[in-house]
């Protein structure tokens, strides 16, 4: 089947695609009637998201030559963003030392892109979100481009029925609006696969629901977006609103978000899920298809549901079912797609064996989970975790109330360790990666801490861009250095890159916190707000939000002498007041571009406008720590 990158546009291809699902779930259903799936067969399997970045620690837009160079198909391929790239490790069998397998093999991997993308001037990053992106790096020119990303892009536009709202609140707040999916490409995560039999699918999709609050709280890695401290793993909350395709309706109707956790346990069978999500999600790319599932299994042939599997790879999960072929034979596997990319290898590797081990072990232990958790728990813990880490007060088996910490290390590790010992496990291997989980829960040195710590640490040095990219570039060193995330030094201003790779954009040092006034508003409010902020420019917006003038400081003292601003009786507007229509740049705009602007029309501050919004301001103060910078390295070399 092809895409056709317009097809969600035409009624006939949707309804001709929904005729497949429809089909494809039928003859899913005979598949596992006739006892088709492989049983007996413990697999895992793994996929490796990861950023790519430049030698300032900011997005690099080079996977496609990056991938050029890996050469075509293999275990390398593309993601949304031209800054993203995405390896496959090829599936294990659950037993002996396949934990030292899998990190052997993604380590082999991870070193055959960093090799390739330095000869593109970049190197990779393994972390949840990357702490140096920026809102114009979420443009459409960074979109890959592919026809299947245009597509997803449009028809969750179409389908949302405009801009998406993202809203975060944590220590700090995220408010924004955003016109595109490419909000989903700040996310990269380590999904691990657990291959079962169909008969035992609804047990182990339950056990893998009931253990993920705790394993995510043990692995939280993305506490910061665009600077903001918000959930300890943010990648939860910012994944769900950027796929969202639900549009602002009556409050009265109900709607369910394309992420999600689920609303339920699975009572018998996979196609429950299936079924599910064909019955609440619209179609988004619609495929033209060219087989017919049963006449397949008609003439003895195992289909490969082609039109079922695009459709569920559009609809997010946290643990997601998958259908596939394995040299001909079918079978079913579990996604787990919460945990996060990142902080090295081995961290990845030993959260992976942490949420395989605990879901067998949990089937072992309980049998059906299902009588001693209620549902509405697992997911309430998995938000929970999502939000506070380690700090989270998790729901156990018999409405048990324990700290985060507590469950991993008494609880959930000793289950782990039961279930991969049952299927063969070597005694070396679950020692090493359940013990680097059990090390980093008892030092509360999860990523997102670290991250938190290197912050807090920097809070009184540099800029935030600069303690932003100080992060990114402790990453990129640390993660190769052989130590694992919980026992990395905090990072440090100096590990930035240098202070002439934090200052090429604007975007990389704009004053973000803004302080504006209508129009229409009364003079003397403009005069107030400068001195209690201590600014020397206020700028003027519409109902709108869109930037129309700017009130000087020197502007107010021409006021002051005529006596027009405290005066009874005298009420002037702002807009008798302000300089209209400034000259403004975008966040891309070069630092060199940015000061030439200024000279040349003989201004201090330059509005910073995205997409018509108002989105920061650079001045002349902005520019100091350039000069500062600039006169100590002169100083340095004399």
């Amino acid at each position: 089947m092809g895409l056709d990158a317009k097809a969600e546009r035409e009624p006939e291809a949707i309804r001709e695609f929904t005729r497949s699902m429809l089909k494809d779930l039928r003859a899913l259903e005979r598949i596992i009637d006739e006892g088709m799936i492989e049983s007996g067969v413990r697999r895992i399997g793994m996929e490796q998201e990861m950023f790519l970045v430049d030698s300032g620690y900011r997005p690099a837009p080079v996977a496609l030559e990056v991938l050029a160079r890996l050469g075509e198909g293999g275990a390398y391929t593309t993601e949304l963003a031209r800054f993203n790239l995405e390896v496959n490790l090829a599936p294990l069998d659950l037993q002996a030392d396949c934990f030292s397998q899998m990190e052997n093999e993604l380590s082999r991997h991870v070193e055959e892109v960093r090799e390739a993308a330095r000869k593109e001037g970049a190197e990779i990053l393994l972390t949840g979100i990357l702490p140096s992106l920026a809102k114009s790096d979420l443009s459409l020119e960074n979109i890959t481009p592919k026809d299947r990303y245009y597509a997803l892009n449009e028809s969750m536009t179409r389908l949302r029925g405009g801009p998406m709202q993202l809203q975060i609140l944590g220590i700090d707040e995220v408010n924004i609006e955003h016109d595109s999916v490419m909000l989903e490409a700040c996310n990269t995560s380590c999904q691990v696969h657990l291959q079962v039999a169909a008969d035992e699918f609804a047990r182990f999709h339950n056990a893998a629901q009931a253990v993920l609050g705790p394993v995510l709280a043990a692995c939280t890695n993305s506490p910061l977006l665009f600077g903001r401290r918000l959930w300890y793993e943010t990648r939860i909350a910012l994944f769900q609103q950027s796929v969202d395709t639900r549009s602002a309706l009556s409050h009265l109707r109900d709607q369910t978000p394309r992420v999600r956790f689920g609303d339920a346990w699975v009572k018998d069978s996979v196609l429950e899920l299936f079924q599910e999500d064909i019955v609440r999600f619209r179609a988004l790319m619609p495929m033209v298809p060219d087989k017919d599932p049963l006449a397949e299994l008609d003439e003895g042939r195992i289909p490969e549901l082609s039109a079922l599997q695009l459709h569920n790879s559009t609809v997010y999960r946290w643990n997601r079912p998958c259908y596939g072929l394995s040299n001909g034979t079918p079978h079913l596997r579990i996604e787990c797609r919460a945990i996060p990319a990142g902080p090295t290898i081995a961290d990845e590797v030993a959260n992976a064996a942490l949420w395989i081990g605990a879901v067998i072990g949990i089937v072992n232990e309980f049998g059906d989970v299902t009588e001693y958790l209620e549902f509405d728990d697992a997911k309430a813990n998995f938000l929970a975790a999502a939000r506070r880490g380690l700090n989270a007060v998790l729901t156990w088996t018999n409405d048990d109330s324990v700290d985060a910490t507590e469950l991993v290390i008494e609880r959930l590790i000793p289950i782990a360790r039961a279930g991969l010992e049952e299927v063969g496990v070597s005694g070396g291997d679950i020692e090493k990666y359940l013990g680097v989980v059990r090390d980093r829960v008892d030092s509360g040195g999860t990523g997102a801490q670290w991250m938190l710590r290197s912050l807090q640490n920097m809070k009184d040095v540099g800029t935030r861009p600069e303690r932003l990219a100080a992060l990114a570039g402790a990453i990129a060193e640390r993660q190769y250095s052989g130590k694992l995330g919980h026992e990395w030094k905090p990072a440090e201003l100096a590990e930035a890159g240098g202070w002439r790779r934090n200052y090429l954009r604007v975007d990389q040092y704009m004053t973000t916190e803004l302080f504006t006034v209508h129009e229409d508003e009364l003079i003397d409010l403009v005069a107030f707000v400068m001195d209690k902020k201590n600014i020397r420019h206020v700028l003027v917006e519409d109902d709108d939000h869109q930037i129309v003038g700017l009130v000087s400081y020197r502007s107010l003292i021409r006021l002051l002498t005529r006596g027009q601003i405290g005066e009874p009786g005298i009420t002037v507007p702002v807009k008798d007041v302000m300089v209209k229509d400034p000259i403004t740049i975008s966040p891309e705009t070069p630092t060199t571009e940015a000061i030439e602007l200024m000279h040349k029309h003989r201004c201090s501050v330059l509005p910073v406008v995205k997409g018509g919004k108002l989105v920061g301001t650079v001045g002349e103060r902005d520019f100091m720590p350039i000069a500062r910078h600039f006169l100590e390295e002169k100083l340095r070399e004399e």
